[in-house]
């Protein structure tokens, strides 16, 4: 009687686990397609894959090689023009 529980805890463990990398993997997406406005089409094809293909080692993979370097991001600066700027 005593695995039984333990066998259902584990399920819901790993139901866990998986419903984060699902929502990780997603986030991940949604930022490769708006967020990162410099990086090539190709490239964005490819790190998509990557996430879909690895799930959460592709996700790690992608923060410290793009997200952290912030390599592609448009910066806040370079989408305004200068009567965005100008302050009344």
């Amino acid at each position: 009687m005593a695995g039984e529980g333990t066998i259902l805890a584990l399920f819901g463990v790993f139901w866990i686990l998986g419903l984060i990398g699902l929502i990780l993997v997603i986030w991940v997406i949604y930022d490769i397609v708006t967020k990162q406005k410099r990086m090539p089409g190709v490239e964005k094809v490819i790190w998509i894959l990557v996430v879909l293909f690895l799930g959460i080692i592709g996700v790690i993979i992608y923060y410290f090689v793009v997200k952290a370097s912030h390599k592609y991001e448009e910066e806040y600066n370079d989408t305004l023009t200068q009567e965005d700027s100008t302050v009344y």
